[in-house]
């Protein structure tokens, strides 16, 4: 069985929506995949009571009690590495990871952001959106390397942007997108072949 652990800090909508995608289309039946963890930066964490209800391990690991980025780092790496992850994946874990962190799990670390890359790379993507006046946002999936939100792009899901947007309005509409794109994404990972039918299987 090939594992994957996902990292949050919050409600970890996106964490959801992959662990119902495994369930629902049967990714451990059909690819032999499972999400193996939940681990998160935060105690209050909503996401991991959910994912403790779904039957899945969960780990705190509180970033305050590190000295140092690195520290923290290495800490959370021993961490995931109890779970011996094929795949690693970043669904609202906020934090800016260490090179260290970054080349060890090279080929095998997946972040989401909501915008289009290369455009707008970093915080504050809706509302950059709408005050340049693009007609279009959306979201992509990539793999994390050292540059912050330049890693190779896996997938991307493309959403209008309306005249009466604020930045809470795109970002709702982007969100329904990052929900399907990143469970494809993520069983694509492990066999593009299927991936597809994997994922709408379970809809």
């Amino acid at each position: 069985m090939k594992n994957i652990v996902i990292l949050i800090s919050g409600a970890g909508s996106n964490m959801a929506a992959i662990v119902r995608a495994a369930q629902q289309a049967q990714w451990a039946q059909r690819l032999s995949v499972r999400v193996a963890a939940v681990i998160s930066n935060k105690a209050d964490a909503s996401g991991l009571a959910w994912a403790q209800a779904q039957g899945i391990a969960t780990v705190v690991l509180n970033h305050q009690g590190f000295a140092s980025r690195e520290a923290f780092d290495t800490a959370l790496m021993a961490e995931i590495d109890r779970f011996a992850p094929n795949l690693l994946v970043l669904a609202g874990f906020m934090r800016i990871l260490t090179p260290g962190f970054v080349a060890h799990y090279a080929g095998r670390l997946l972040n989401i952001h909501p915008s289009l890359l290369p455009a707008f790379p970093g915080l504050n993507t809706h509302q950059r959106a709408i005050d340049a006046g693009c007609q279009f946002a959306g979201a992509t999936v990539h793999q994390v390397t050292s540059d912050l939100d330049h890693g190779p792009i896996l997938a991307q899901a493309v959403v209008p942007v309306l005249p009466s947007d604020t930045a809470e309005d795109l970002a709702a509409r982007v969100l329904t997108q990052e929900h399907l794109i990143y469970p494809r994404a993520v069983a694509a990972f492990f066999n593009p072949q299927c991936a597809q039918s994997v994922v709408e299987a379970g809809r």
